[in-house]
């Protein structure tokens, strides 16, 4: 084996493999320090070969890596030798046994946020976590496997509004960097100093109004990005993500127009800006049919922005009872795929919640929706349940594959999460996949 791998690394094209980055899947994670090698000398290569095969790579210097052996040392390389190159250069060479690069090791984060370790935040577990639960997103597993997400990937909130102030929630809120705070319209989308989104219901640029408006919205932001890893409250699926609010409801709910609006916001945000918003997060539903709400919806798509949607709590058949806007079909003639994702609600134990929406056809997968911690107003936790929560699972995970892989958006993101989905008994014949989400399995396709 050590022999083939040698040859392969002679040949420009394998070098990929000798750094064990022959697939873009391995490339996403493993990275090496750029100016250094680990060689193995032959244990009869004499010091005068050792002298020459450090000069064959220009070596700046070279040190051993343990007084326990002599014969591995850490090679420097000057300014224009590649890691590529040099392993090039050394691998058929006489003297040489191994070379290899010097891979970075970091530490796989878990979970240290109290709700989690305390066995509250179920849907967070896998059944390969600690505390463990089979039926939870498998999020937890992908955080393990180095992954928590990333501040370039965003999600747009529309919902009621987000405590940007939350310990829990404040580094991953949104900051508009195209319109600072001034009283005028800097960036010129019609809205001034909208610094966290807009508020579409009282049309202002405050996101929070506190009080009992934005704990719904507060609630699903937790889920989708609380900070993970800082000893305190909960994680969302992604530590490290960006969400933006567009808020349309308010304590008395909310409109279609505000709806639309909140849409197009986030549309003209990603049209003009090239923001990488991958999805909308939609947990609300009434009123029928709006053909310029699912106008807004496929400008969306159009821009490969997905509509992850609650199937609705009325415990009913949205194939025979529509249910908006999960029931919405958003293609367009030159896009053939649905940009819509619709989101049923599963319990601790895997069943389909009691309160939970379905449809062979007309509802996608289940994630988890009851009894879910999360972030309330004002530094507080609390715990709801409904397809509304379920719904952000799914948001969270897939911007947690987007922080991944940089090519995986639109179309190719919502096959990812409908194809990784785990058979569910409660599931069969009540959504689409017949199955639940499965974040590991995801992240392991991203």
């Amino acid at each position: 084996m050590l022999t083939s791998l040698r040859s392969a690394c002679v040949a420009a094209a394998a070098v990929a493999l000798c750094l064990g980055l022959a697939t873009p899947a391995a490339a996403k994670n493993r990275e090496y320090v750029p100016d250094t090698l680990l060689i193995k000398f032959s244990g009869n290569a004499s010091d005068l070969k050792r002298s020459e095969l450090r000069k064959l790579v220009r070596a700046l210097r070279s040190d051993r890596i343990s007084p326990h052996s002599r014969d591995i040392e850490k090679i420097r390389l000057p300014r224009g030798m590649t890691v590529e190159t040099a392993l090039k250069l050394l691998a058929q060479q006489p003297g040489v046994e191994i070379v290899e690069p010097d891979w970075k090791i970091r530490a796989l984060p878990n979970s240290n946020d109290t709700l989690y370790t305390n066995g509250s935040l179920w849907g967070m577990y896998g059944d390969g976590t600690t505390p463990a639960n089979a039926f939870g997103s498998g999020a937890g597993e992908v955080w393990v496997a180095g992954s928590t997400g990333s501040s370039q990937v965003l999600v747009g909130v529309v919902d009621e509004g987000i405590d940007v102030n939350h310990p829990d929630l404040a580094a991953n809120v949104w900051v508009n960097p195209y319109d600072p705070v001034d009283g005028v319209d800097n960036d010129g989308n019609g809205y001034v100093d909208d610094v966290n989104g807009w508020d579409f219901a009282g049309n202002n640029n405050s996101v929070f109004d506190g009080g009992t408006g934005d704990t719904h919205g507060t609630h699903v932001a937790g889920t989708i990005g609380g900070v993970g890893g800082n000893g305190a409250g909960v994680a969302g699926v992604n530590w490290s993500v960006k969400m933006i609010s567009a808020k349309f409801l308010d304590a008395t709910g909310g409109t279609t127009s505000g709806a639309i609006a909140a849409l197009l916001y986030i549309n003209d945000l990603k049209r003009r800006h090239g923001l990488d918003i991958v999805a909308t997060s939609n947990s609300w539903g009434g009123g029928g049919f709006s053909q310029q709400l699912l106008n807004a919806i496929n400008a969306g798509g159009d821009l490969g922005i997905l509509f992850i949607a609650a199937a609705g709590n009325d415990g009913l058949n949205n194939d025979t009872t529509t249910s908006y806007p999960a029931s919405y079909s958003c293609t367009t003639p030159n896009r053939a795929w649905d940009c819509v994702i619709s989101v049923a609600a599963i319990n601790s134990s895997g069943g389909i919640a009691s309160f939970s929406n379905y449809g062979a056809s007309s509802v996608d997968l289940g994630a988890p929706g009851v009894t879910i911690q999360s972030t309330l107003p004002n530094n507080t936790y609390g715990a709801y349940s409904g397809t509304s929560m379920a719904t952000p699972h799914v948001s969270g995970a897939a911007a947690l594959c987007a922080s991944v892989d940089p090519q995986m958006r639109g179309m190719a993101l919502r096959d990812a999460i409908l194809t990784t989905t785990v058979a569910t008994p409660s599931l069969n014949g009540r959504t689409s996949t017949g199955g639940r989400l499965d974040a590991s399995a995801l992240h392991a396709k991203c």
